[in-house]
């Protein structure tokens, strides 16, 4: 499945909008894809010289040290997403957690790979990760950080978040994990496959060819079947923006923003902009302020639209994160 977030790339927005966190997505899935066709021709180079495939069923739980992470996390990311494990010795909520994501990871069957790290062994990586407390899990796919959770959870919980991010590194970045070594006595899952629902496809289609009012409207039609489609809700956040882009002039726009704060609809108008421009913390923290700043209609109009803009990024961005950290406290 092509990475539906690649799709701000198109043809239909050539020219027009630069929208980072998206950009970044796709020439993270794209390098992806190089890795994975590099290892396709060295494999197949092999099997006609009458060689053993090399890397063929890779363990699904490895033991990770500064010397081995470049190769083991970063790389292996290209083709499957690495859960990474920070964990101690001496930490009892690490002993009750590692063997939850040790048992996923051989039950999920090449869909991720767990990599543990031991803080106390390999400091530089957790200070590089800015690891505060353990045990905290985090993801790398496609070489992009991607913050899972911190603390001991259970099971149930960590199943939806390992679930979420398997449907993140399929959508976002177009690696589905399938490569792995299967667990003893038991065979590799098949790499799962959802055929592309006609009405989605449409939409994006329509979004492609810059037909935004279409696209929109095909976003709608797919979320009046499936209110809980997050592609389709990904695809109709970045539509309306598109949409709500046409016409303006940045000059003008910045300048009725910067000449009134409490003006919602001119820091609506701004945001817009400064997201498409790559400027997430600029977006989505002026319109925390305004937030801040105004009351009734106006307040929560922007509190919509400052969700929405969440969409447009993902939800499992840290920008994203921060920012509903941010809105809470403003709120509340």
């Amino acid at each position: 499945m092509q990475p539906r977030n690649s799709r701000l790339n198109s043809a239909a927005l050539r020219g027009a909008v630069d929208l980072a966190a998206v950009k970044a997505a796709g020439e993270a899935a794209q390098k992806a894809e190089q890795a994975r066709a590099e290892r396709a021709r060295q494999a197949a180079a092999g099997e006609a010289a009458g060689e053993a495939p090399a890397g063929a069923g890779y363990p699904l739980v490895i033991d990770v040290t500064e010397d081995t992470f470049e190769a083991e996390v970063v790389q292996r990311s290209t083709e499957v997403p690495v859960v990474v494990d920070f964990w101690a010795e001496w930490c009892g909520p690490c002993k009750q957690l590692s063997p939850i994501l040790e048992r996923l990871a051989e039950e999920y069957a090449g869909r991720i790979v767990l990599a543990k790290i031991d803080v106390d062994a390999n400091q530089l990586i957790a200070q590089q990760f800015g690891i505060q407390g353990i045990p905290a899990v985090m993801a790398v796919v496609a070489g992009q950080l991607v913050p899972l959770f911190q603390g001991a959870e259970n099971e149930a919980n960590v199943r939806k978040v390992l679930d979420q991010l398997i449907l993140v590194a399929e959508q976002r970045f177009g690696i589905v994990g399938t490569g792995g070594a299967p667990a003893e006595g038991g065979a590799q899952a098949p790499a799962p496959h959802r055929p592309e629902d006609p009405a989605l496809a449409a939409a994006h289609d329509a979004l492609d060819q810059g037909d935004l009012g279409g696209a929109i409207q095909a976003y709608r039609n797919v979320l009046a079947e499936q209110p809980g489609n997050a592609e389709a809700k990904v695809g109709l956040a970045q539509a309306q923006l598109l949409q709500r882009i046409e016409g303006l002039d940045p000059q003008s726009v910045r300048a009725a923003a910067a000449a009134d704060p409490k003006d919602a609809e001119a820091q609506l108008r701004a945001a817009d902009l400064d997201l498409v421009g790559g400027h997430v913390e600029d977006a989505f923290g002026r319109l925390v302020s305004t937030v801040g700043k105004t009351f009734g209609e106006d307040r929560d109009t922007v509190r919509l639209r400052l969700l929405e803009l969440f969409e447009v990024i993902g939800p499992e961005d840290p920008r994203v994160t921060a920012a509903r950290q941010a809105l809470a406290r403003v709120l509340f």
